[in-house]
């Protein structure tokens, strides 16, 4: 069943690249925006999950400072993301931040978790930085390396804080409850960015399809770190975090078949590696 939650999780990451596209090409990619988006998803989200918990509100003081952290490192990625795309090219882009949230996650489990090294995962692991390599092409932009370094450690450092809050022996409230937390804080964080720091900086106006665009989209994300952080008690993340990346490469590349830009032979080529990757972690015995 969690490995089933894991594959949800992965098609609605795999949606997501698309309708981020969708909201970029409407109103661009400037921080202002980019704060502003982390704020409509963030309040679709909150609301969806009140919902879902019944609109009761759960706090331990644990949780609320893993929310704290997981929003801090969301805006920072945010930035460093922004700053990264005007320095690097796309591709490069992709490739540290794909890698991040497969290779941290990864070491964290094996070394400070007791999770085995097993002959699957580390079979996984090759396969799936050979996939992403495929996919890597040069660019005319130079530079940057503080920027690699940037989406690397704060995209990996997502999975590395959902395994600290699910393994963590203090007290805490249910994944639902921490999601809360997490859009709340995020709200907050990104309102008190725009008002102070950006509050007269000039964004293309945002109408109600595009703000239809980021909450579907935020609401769709934070849905798919949900089912992740559900997943992750009972799945090792040296095996949940390879299976995402694998995966996401796979929907995405599919996904690129219904619009103007086809896969290319190399892109194919990665995304039967992915998907042999993935195969390997339950093929291959321990």
């Amino acid at each position: 069943m969690y490995y089933g939650l894991i594959i949800i999780a992965v098609i609605i990451f795999g949606g997501n690249f698309a309708l981020n596209d969708v909201y970029r090409k409407m109103r661009g990619s400037s921080p202002k925006v980019s704060l502003q988006s982390a704020l409509i998803s963030s309040a679709a989200g909150l609301v969806v999950f009140m919902i879902m918990n019944g609109f009761q509100l759960e706090y331990t003081f644990f949780t609320l400072v893993m929310a704290l952290l997981a929003s801090v490192n969301s805006l920072l990625s945010t930035f460093c993301t922004f700053r990264a795309l005007d320095t690097i090219n796309l591709s490069l882009y992709s490739l540290f931040t794909m890698l991040g949230g497969m290779v941290l996650p990864f070491l964290q489990g094996i070394l400070f978790y007791g999770e085995k090294m097993t002959a699957a995962k580390i079979v996984c692991f090759v396969l799936i930085c050979i996939a992403l390599l495929m996919t890597t092409e040069k660019g005319e932009k130079r530079g940057g390396t503080i920027y690699y370094i940037g989406i690397f450690v704060l995209n990996g450092m997502s999975g590395v804080i959902s395994k600290w809050f699910t393994s963590a022996p203090f007290e805490k409230t249910s994944a639902t409850g921490y999601s809360i937390l997490s859009a709340f804080t995020t709200i907050v964080l990104s309102a008190a960015l725009l008002y102070f720091f950006f509050r007269t900086k000039p964004a293309p106006p945002e109408t109600p399809l595009s703000a239809g665009v980021c909450a579907l989209n935020g609401v769709s994300n934070r849905i798919a770190n949900y089912l992740l952080l559900i997943a992750l008690v009972h799945v090792d993340a040296s095996v949940q975090y390879p299976m995402v990346t694998g995966g996401v490469i796979i929907v995405s590349t599919l996904i690129c078949f219904f619009g103007k830009n086809k896969p290319s032979r190399k892109e194919m080529i990665s995304v039967v590696l992915a998907f042999i990757a993935t195969l390997a972690l339950v093929a291959i015995p321990e």
